[in-house]
């Protein structure tokens, strides 16, 4: 039997579980899911989102999930007929078996119910996940490239890291500053120019609530965030900043968030130098973060560049995929 459940049915043991033995299947020997994490995101959804648990039980009256999936149906006006699948994970114990394709299905039924046209996920290329997907009618909207700095070797100026005349550093952890919100999100909102591809989910104006709330979705999953941006002296506004999530506060392996730069400021090797600054605040604060890993368009040229010469290297290609309903 496939159902739906509510987040409170679930057994987060089991659904763990289906996780961690296809992570030991797949990518043997590479970062292993973090349960606090994984918890965290099925108690709490993504921001203006629902979150949607389908489980497949075990077959023949074996305890645990065959399978698992975790749909997010964005909830604001501008993407009330999109959604995400966060996951879509069989047990290695049970694939082979339709398992797959039933929970795809009832995905599906859910978006069709919910009056979506088109769901996304992220994909690895190359392997079993991207012929699922394409067999389902998905295709490749963005092309991306995830990438791995060693924080450790990563390059570290004699005195200090260098801000052209007119800026200055702020670095935070947790919520952005009062001082700060304002400008924070009108700097989020320069966003807007990275590339989307062929995606259908648009851009969803930031204001300083909304950054509020992002971060709390952090933080009450149980994370970590860590901010670092270069203020223009002349008016405080904020013309760049990088940010990084630690899932887990004992987490060593941290995750590229937004790195931002300004139009008006671009040019004056702002990404460089925030980036560059939280790498230093790693070392002094964070000592048990031993890696970040960013996820960047294949087209983003600038910011591959950026990431290149701060010595991160290529780990896999992904894609956001999309099939249209």
């Amino acid at each position: 039997m496939l159902r739906t459940v509510r987040r409170m049915d679930i057994d987060p043991d089991a659904w763990f579980a289906v996780l961690t033995a296809a992570h030991a299947h797949d990518r043997p020997g590479g970062p292993a899911p973090e349960r606090a994490a994984e918890t965290g995101r099925l108690r709490i959804p993504a921001l203006h989102s629902r979150a949607v648990p389908v489980t497949l039980p075990a077959p023949d009256g074996a305890t645990g999930y065959a399978g698992v999936a975790l749909l997010r149906l964005h909830d604001t006006a501008e993407n009330a007929g999109t959604a995400f699948l966060d996951t879509l994970t069989v047990h290695p114990a049970h694939r082979g078996r339709g398992a797959g394709r039933a929970l795809w299905d009832m995905v599906r039924a859910r978006l069709a119910a919910e009056g979506r046209s088109s769901v996304s996920a992220l994909v690895g290329k190359g392997g079993a996940g991207e012929r699922f997907a394409v067999a389902q009618g998905a295709e490749c909207a963005l092309p991306l490239v995830a990438s791995v700095q060693e924080v450790r070797t990563a390059p570290a100026p004699a005195v200090g890291v260098p801000l052209p005349a007119g800026y200055r550093f702020a670095t935070w952890s947790g919520a952005v500053p009062d001082a700060h919100a304002a400008a924070h999100a009108r700097a989020h909102d320069a966003m807007e120019d990275a590339p989307t591809g062929d995606l259908d989910e648009q851009h969803d104006p930031w204001d300083a609530e909304r950054i509020r709330a992002a971060a709390r979705v952090i933080l009450d999953r149980g994370g970590v965030l860590l901010t670092v941006a270069a203020l223009a002296e002349a008016d405080g506004a904020v013309a760049g900043y990088t940010e990084l999530v630690l899932p887990t506060p004992a987490s060593v392996r941290a995750l590229q968030y937004d790195t931002v730069v300004v139009p008006a400021h671009r040019g004056h090797g702002l990404g460089r130098a925030v980036k560059l600054r939280m790498l230093e605040y790693l070392r002094d604060g964070r000592p048990g973060v031993r890696e970040i890993v960013t996820t960047v368009a294949d087209e983003n040229a600038p910011m591959r560049a950026v990431n290149e010469a701060l010595g991160y290297r290529a780990e896999s290609s992904l894609g956001l995929y999309q099939v249209r309903l």
